[in-house]
């Protein structure tokens, strides 16, 4: 199962394609060579005895339509260099019968295909082998014409050993040289792939070590402009944010248990301690005003880890014209009362006409917890919300002169149920602008805050404009 397991990886298949495709290509490349080259040599070979031939019926003297051989034409014993090329020059008559021969092919009959259909200067190529020849031998046949008439033929043989010794090298090159070509690429191709996929493999190995326990391993490869190397970086980055993602999770769940533990552990302590004897009407009164509060706030803090289990929604599904300027009024007007209670002057200045298009509720949600931290964590002095155009956005502010944000803490003021120390003591669970970035983040916008201790904060809102 083993070898089957590694026959299968990718790797191998890897290098199965590009051994079967580089023996393909040269299996191609290696017929159109030796084609290419058989006809090549052969047509260089005709074209060799072609000259031989001219020339010896260039030596052939016709004198009153009698045949007569030259001086030009050598006897047999007179040409050792026409051997060594085992070139046969033959004179033959009309009849067939040889006049003149020189050539180790001289004695080879003359076959009644290379004198027939010898009118009108037809010029013919023959092949034959010889008995007990491994080689076959190329016959050209040129006639000797006069006045129309055939008087004879000059026929120029020549054997075709170096053509096929050279074809044969040819053909025992290649079929060693693809083979091996093929070997050597099939392993290379293997060790390329082992390298380019080295890191895939580390990333398989990683993904085997993490669970939702650990989130920590990383790949750490080098960071390379390539497809591997932006898949590892790509790699890392989604365990980063995996990590986080199951960090803020577990952070959520336990601070949610312990916000909805507090307020359970305080009703509970409540009845207990109103059933250990009988109270008096007043006491009845104010053990239930004390239920109705932690039951408001247990209540609140449901209801906004509901919203914000839904708030992953876009807000278009839910979309509708709202007038930002009488929203924004209204939300002060209703707010001014709690503001006044504690001696704090709530302002509103909205430029009019700003309409955007978004959910109501979910709007009229986020000026109330922005402008209900503003009321808590102000103590004296003025609130103020202002509103205006910004280009193609709108750009609400809120702005008060409370007790202020350490820079410490400005980045996680946005996380569920995060409170500074010195906001622990007072209502609510730490989900207000959490809250607030989930809504505007739905409607398309962005949320930011800026705060100075002792001296006041204000929170930044952009929302798209209504085209």
């Amino acid at each position: 199962m083993l070898p089957l397991q590694r026959a299968n990886t990718l790797r191998v298949r890897f290098a199965l394609w590009v051994a079967g495709l580089l023996f393909a290509a040269l299996l191609g490349f290696g017929v159109f060579v030796y084609v290419w080259l058989g006809n090549s040599l052969h047509s260089a070979f005709d074209d060799a005895l072609q000259n031989s031939a001219a020339q010896a019926v260039a030596a052939v003297n016709i004198e009153h339509g009698v045949l007569s051989l030259s001086d030009g034409v050598p006897e047999a014993s007179a040409l050792p260099a026409l051997r060594e090329r085992q070139l046969t020059l033959r004179i033959i008559d009309p009849s067939g019968r040889v006049l003149q021969a020189v050539g180790p092919y001289r004695d080879l009959p003359v076959r009644p295909v290379d004198i027939a259909n010898t009118a009108g200067e037809q010029l013919r190529f023959t092949t034959i082998t010889p008995p007990g020849e491994r080689d076959p031998v190329r016959f050209y046949t040129a006639p000797i014409v006069e006045d129309a008439r055939v008087l004879g033929l000059v026929q120029v043989g020549q054997s075709l050993d170096t053509v096929q010794d050279t074809l044969n090298r040819l053909f025992e090159a290649l079929l060693i040289g693809v083979p091996l070509l093929v070997v050597v690429a099939a392993v290379g191709g293997y060790l390329l792939a082992a390298h380019a996929l080295a890191p895939i493999d580390a990333m398989t190995r990683t993904a085997q070590r993490i669970s939702a326990a650990d989130l920590h391993a990383r790949l750490g490869l080098p960071p390379t402009n390539d497809e591997v190397g932006r898949l590892a970086a790509t790699f890392d980055g989604m365990l980063a944010r995996l990590e986080g993602a199951f960090e803020r999770e577990r952070r959520f769940t336990a601070d949610a248990s312990h916000e909805l533990r507090t307020p359970l552990a305080a009703m509970q302590a409540i009845l207990g301690v109103t059933r250990t004897q009988r109270r008096t009407p007043v006491e009845y009164e104010q053990a239930l005003d004390d239920l109705h509060a932690e039951t408001d706030r247990l209540r609140g803090l449901v209801e906004d880890l509901l919203h914000l289990a839904r708030n992953g929604r876009n807000a278009n599904e839910h979309s509708e014209q709202v007038d930002l300027s009488t929203m924004l009024n209204d939300v002060a007007e209703s707010l001014a009362p709690l503001a006044e209670a504690k001696g704090i002057t709530l302002k509103a200045h909205t430029a009019p006409g700003l309409v955007i298009h978004g959910d109501s509720d979910d709007l009229i949600r986020l000026w109330l917890n922005l402008l209900d931290n503003a009321v808590k964590y102000t103590e004296r002095g003025t609130i103020l919300l202002l509103a205006k155009a910004d280009g193609r956005d709108l750009r609400v502010e809120v702005q008060d002169t409370g007790i202020g944000i350490a820079p410490e803490h400005l980045p996680r003021v946005f996380e569920r149920f995060y409170r500074v120390d010195t906001a622990r003591s007072s209502a609510g669970s730490g989900l207000g602008l959490a809250l607030a970035q989930e809504i505007v983040h739905a409607h398309g916008g962005t949320i930011t805050i800026t705060s100075t201790p002792s001296i006041g904060s204000t929170v930044f809102v952009t929302l798209p404009r209504m085209a």
